[in-house]
């Protein structure tokens, strides 16, 4: 695997490469703007990986604006079961500005009743912030959660537009 820590706005998110594309994306330890880092960018090189950690550093600056990224990495999610890729894959879908409920995202897939196993794999999404389960909330329009926390959750649906209100709900309002 290729490590490569990719410098944003936000703070400096780890990205992990397969040979087969971006396989997992870690947020900033600390919150908010961070000194230029004196690590270098990368260890075990893949050679395949550089146009890779362009595209992801463009794509999750783009995402942190509110905005849909034009051009991803390839994603390695040979991590996840059949289940866990099936939902990541609906995750894709769910438009910039746009939310979707747990239970809603469950009957997309066509199981319904597998709410709780839905958020189970949104938990385990190993690239969030591009595919997007930020954007998944509780059936009675509460945060539910995030595997970053829930200020990672709602500062990225605020960027979105997605309207929070004090309680720390959000409401599925369009851009």
């Amino acid at each position: 695997m290729t490590k490569s820590l990719i410098e944003t706005s936000e703070g400096i998110f780890t990205a992990w490469f397969s040979e087969g594309g971006l396989a997992k994306l870690d947020f900033p330890v600390f919150r908010g703007p961070q000194p230029p880092s004196t690590t270098p960018e990368t260890r075990d090189w893949n050679p395949n990986a550089k146009p890779w950690v362009s595209a992801a550093r463009e794509a999750i600056e783009t995402t942190l604006a509110g905005k849909t990224p034009k051009l991803l990495p390839p994603f390695d999610l040979s991590s996840g079961t059949e289940f866990q890729r099936e939902v990541w894959s609906a995750l894709k879908k769910i438009p910039t500005g746009k939310t979707m409920t747990y239970g809603q995202l469950a009957t997309l897939i066509g199981r319904p009743k597998a709410v709780r196993a839905v958020g189970q794999a949104c938990g385990a999404n190993p690239i969030p912030v591009l595919i997007p389960c930020h954007r998944v909330l509780a059936a009675n329009g509460g945060l539910g959660g995030f595997s970053a926390g829930l200020v990672w959750k709602r500062k990225l649906l605020e960027k979105e537009q997605v309207t929070t209100s004090a309680h720390g709900r959000v409401g599925c309002g369009t851009k």
